[in-house]
């Protein structure tokens, strides 16, 4: 619903394009903005495919996105009109900092620290500031002027009754079982570095079902063969893989009891949601800024000498061994989730 703003009060743009984490982690910043500038026109500007992540966040007067080819001159054409006193770059990538030149006004963006996760990811050597927070608080950086804090809590991923509607009709027809007994398993992800062996994820569906448990296993498109190969490992498994969009696909999220996921943006839509979280990490580490926020979660990852050996995962591990995630075993992540309650 919009929000009326008084003539002085902010009118603020919040530009991410992309990817599902980065865009679900501006929403505490959003929620701040909304809380201290109730008056205020607050809106984001993402990709059109990712435009579902926030289409329903009460905090947003406006989701924008650019229309099937239109050019960046005649999208900052577009937005001129509109006079934001306060633009924030929560990007910093090279069409976010074109478009800063072609929309003249107050930009602001964040410290991304690149040298010194290039240097973590080259040499091994933590060279972060003390106290570097974790990149949903590095973009209050962008908000500077406008009087923000983060307020602890978790990101938000608004959902639509149509989403849980779609999803309640899947369910129905792959399970009886009460939320409390659904686990989602997410063993997709775009690099091939950040994901835990298909046998591990397998064995984990073994083993819930033999628990009660049912399990349906999340992915999109390119994730439907991994998915439907763990899901047939068991008959208390089923794929949703590639079966519905961002919207639904977090509303069975937020209908399991827990989510099993590498790091990846299906991690940050199931905290959005309100789901527990078990996170695997494996080329990656904490230092990024990526680790679940402010959620009921647990991360999993062993401390080899070898991570990081890239800043987002990559094809092949560096070294032929991967052993950053083939190491995690089955039975830890079992105890995870028995940790969390859900065992």
């Amino acid at each position: 619903m919009p929000h009326p703003a008084p003539g002085d009060a902010p009118r603020i743009l919040l530009v991410r394009f992309s990817s599902i984490g980065d865009i679900l982690l501006t929403t505490p910043l959003i929620r701040a903005l909304r809380a201290r500038h109730p008056g205020a026109r607050i809106d984001a500007l993402t990709k059109r495919g990712f435009a579902p992540l926030l289409a329903d966040n009460p905090h947003l007067d406006a989701v924008l996105a650019p229309v099937e080819g239109e050019s960046l001159p005649a999208l900052a054409a577009r937005l001129r009109p509109a006079r934001y006193t306060h633009q924030l770059d929560l990007h910093g990538s090279l069409r976010s900092r074109q478009l800063r030149l072609l929309l003249p006004g107050r930009w602001r963006g964040y410290r991304k620290h690149k040298l010194a996760r290039g240097l973590l990811v080259l040499t091994h050597r933590d060279t972060y500031p003390d106290g570097t927070p974790p990149v949903p608080e590095r973009y209050f950086e962008a908000a500077e002027g406008l009087d923000v804090q983060p307020d602890g809590g978790p990101p938000e991923f608004g959902l639509g009754a149509a989403a849980f509607a779609e999803v309640d009709a899947f369910l129905g027809q792959v399970t009886t079982a009460p939320a409390r007994e659904l686990v989602a398993l997410a063993p997709g992800a775009a690099h091939m570095t950040k994901r835990w062996p298909l046998e591990h994820w397998k064995a984990l569906a073994r083993t819930l079902g033999a628990e009660g448990k049912r399990v349906v296993v999340v992915g999109g498109p390119d994730d439907v063969d991994a998915a439907n190969e763990v899901a047939r490992v068991s008959p208390a498994a089923a794929s949703a893989a590639g079966k519905f969009g961002l919207q639904a696909t977090g509303a069975l999220l937020a209908r399991a009891s827990a989510l099993v996921s590498g790091d990846t943006g299906v991690m940050h839509m199931a905290t959005g949601v309100g789901t527990p979280v078990v996170a695997l990490f494996g080329p990656t580490v904490e230092a990024f800024g990526f680790f679940p926020y402010r959620a009921p979660s647990t991360v999993v990852q062993h401390d080899l000498p070898c991570r990081p050996c890239s800043r987002m995962g990559g094809p092949a591990c560096p070294l032929g061994h991967h052993d950053c995630l083939r190491g995690i075993s089955p039975d830890e992540v079992t105890a995870a989730l028995a940790a969390l309650g859900v065992m």
